[in-house]
């Protein structure tokens, strides 16, 4: 038995029975894993591949170099995907780094090959499939199967947070401000590269997704935003069924933002679209293609709700990605301290969490902040929600927008992201401490709790859908500049945003390093000791949520989550980044 592999969801009271013997079952995943020797191996050379004192120091591996240290012998994978063909599945797709193998067949199949029970089970009035048995695999292969993914077809949900609204870019009379990708450049000081031509060219960066596109949006951002042109590159996975345009379920929402904010930070990277059925079967292929120096996801779940399988399989993955010189960004989370809870949730039950993919020590986590201006946020003196007064500041915003629909005038003061007040739902940076993966050795400085236990965020950008959001074009909303044929504009928030945006700012560190760069997150705990001008330190408010009193990690004030504070904090990580500052930083 390989224990690991139940879905959450496949309980009881959500069973309606076993499924057809003839229900399809595409693109499952057998995992399979290192001996400890190559685990020991891998996680050296990870560690050299960062430290420029050694001789493997940037010293990238192809898939295939990848599989010959750290996968199964040659002959020993293609036995085991002999036997699956045996059971009468076909393989889709096979890895590079011999360490797992997709197959397809059908219900009856499964049953029968891995002793499973797979059964259809109704989740919120939508019916879906998992197995109700954990599978079972010859005892040949006991130390060599580490699970399967894919057995269920619960899929992650997208986090976008929309606003459609009506006032103005900036003005006067209304005072709303939208971030377009010339306020971002001035906001958050790239405009000193893109004069030095580092602009994201010859750069390749790659966006996980699971629906199709309208590459008109993508064209229509572009024009609005005064952009080159540069459309998108877009992969469907081989032997998976094109997804269609999924616009009810908020995923055509999200792979527009994050194509069109990675572009807009690296405006002339190659972008790299690559869709399937499943967000994390195109993490999946992106990382075995080795497609690109960057990888951006924006989806996520709380480590509780994830199978330990899963879990395993996507350290594997991420950590083939590093080796690989890949650089791997992700979302915090948008639920405060509190990841599990539902979008939309008004208070938490079941305690503190952080989100996986973020959590992995292999993944830049990105968290949120909001652009001070105005606004009701958390304030950690008083414990309270309240309305956030400063001292009068000089103006930040233009009255009117320039050529490229661009306002801001200069850094604009940051507090952390919570809008839980506002939107009536926890709404608010995610953060706080892994239980799963214990403190890389990189993570120290300032403010690091001393807690063995992996923090996140690692940085942070503006997240806020209600303060200053991004503004996006999405199911052809773009129809005059960013605005739409009744005059609004498609704003958005979340820490969505930030992990595209971020890896557009890896894109331009590459171009300017002219070598790719793994796991950025050694380097960045290095320069915020070093070099704190390239970070803006973020120190008010926090990712604080109401909670039901005497529910896990709730006392009796009715919150829990944690308050920025100076240094490293467990809400906005090391704070937002002054790009320019940060990439004379690290070229030195």
């Amino acid at each position: 038995m390989v224990r690991g592999n139940l879905h959450r969801l496949a309980r009881a009271e959500f069973d309606r029975g076993p499924v057809e013997d003839s229900l399809p079952m595409e693109n499952v995943t057998l995992m399979l894993r290192s001996t400890p020797a190559q685990q020991a191996a891998l996680e050296e050379l990870l560690r050299e591949q960062q430290d420029p004192s050694s001789a493997n120091y940037q010293q990238w591996l192809s898939p295939e170099e990848f599989a010959d240290r750290f996968g199964l012998p040659t002959a020993e994978f293609n036995q085991i995907a002999e036997w699956l063909r045996s059971q009468g599945f076909t393989i889709s797709d096979t890895a590079r780094s011999r360490l797992w193998i997709n197959f397809t067949g059908t219900a009856r199949q499964l049953n029968a090959t891995f002793r499973t029970r797979m059964h259809a089970y109704e989740v919120d009035g939508t019916l879906h499939y998992a197995n109700s048995a954990e599978p079972v695999v010859p005892e040949a292969l006991r130390n060599v199967v580490l699970g399967f993914h894919h057995l269920n077809n619960f899929r992650v949900k997208s986090r976008l947070h929309r606003n459609k609204v009506n006032p103005d870019f900036t003005s006067s009379i209304s005072g709303f401000h939208f971030i377009t990708p010339d306020d971002f450049a001035t906001i958050y000081d790239l405009r000193p590269l893109y004069n030095a031509g580092i602009d994201g060219t010859g750069q390749t960066l790659a966006v996980a997704g699971q629906t199709d596109i309208l590459v008109t949006d993508i064209r229509a951002f572009r024009t609005a935003a005064g952009l080159p042109a540069n459309d998108p590159q877009v992969v469907l996975v081989p032997g998976t069924t094109d997804p269609g345009l999924q616009i009810d379920t908020g995923d055509l929402d999200e792979a527009d933002l994050d194509l069109e904010w990675a572009g807009a930070v690296a405006k002339n990277a190659h972008i790299i679209y690559v869709n399937s059925g499943d967000v994390f079967q195109s993490f999946q292929y992106a990382i075995n293609q080795n497609i690109a120096s960057v990888l951006s996801i924006s989806y996520g779940d709380c480590e509780q709700n994830w199978t330990a399988a899963d879990t395993s399989g996507l350290v594997q993955q991420t950590q083939q990605a590093n080796a690989q010189g890949m650089t791997v960004t992700a979302a915090a989370g948008d639920a405060g301290a509190a990841d599990c809870e539902g979008f939309g949730s008004s208070y938490a039950t079941t305690g503190l969490a952080v989100d996986i993919p973020g959590a992995l020590p292999y993944v830049t986590s990105v968290g949120g902040t909001t652009l001070y201006d105005a606004g009701t946020v958390w304030a950690s003196s008083s414990q309270a929600f309240g309305s956030f007064t400063g001292k009068p500041q000089p103006p930040v915003w233009g009255t009117s927008n320039n050529s490229a629909s661009g306002s801001a005038l200069t850094y604009i003061p940051e507090l952390a992201w919570n809008d839980t007040n506002i939107a009536y739902s926890l709404t608010a940076s995610g953060g706080g401490k892994s239980t799963q993966f214990a403190k890389p050795t990189w993570q120290t400085g300032n403010g690091v709790p001393n807690d063995n236990a992996r923090d996140v965020p690692d940085i942070s950008l503006a997240a806020s859908p209600f303060i200053n959001p991004y503004l996006t074009c999405t199911n052809s909303s773009c129809v005059n500049g960013f605005r739409g044929s009744d005059n609004s504009l498609n704003a958005v928030g979340g820490t969505s945003v930030g992990a595209p945006s971020f890896a557009g700012i890896v894109a331009l560190i590459n171009q300017k390093m002219n070598a790719r760069q793994g796991n950025v997150n050694p380097a960045l705990y290095r320069l915020a000791a070093t070099t704190p001008s390239a970070f803006h330190d973020i120190t008010s408010s926090g990712n604080v949520v109401p909670c039901q009193p005497g529910s896990q990690n709730c006392d009796s004030s009715g919150y829990m989550g944690y308050s920025a504070g100076r240094g490293y904090d467990l809400v906005t990580g090391l704070g937002t980044l002054d790009v320019f500052n940060l990439l004379v930083a690290w070229s030195h």
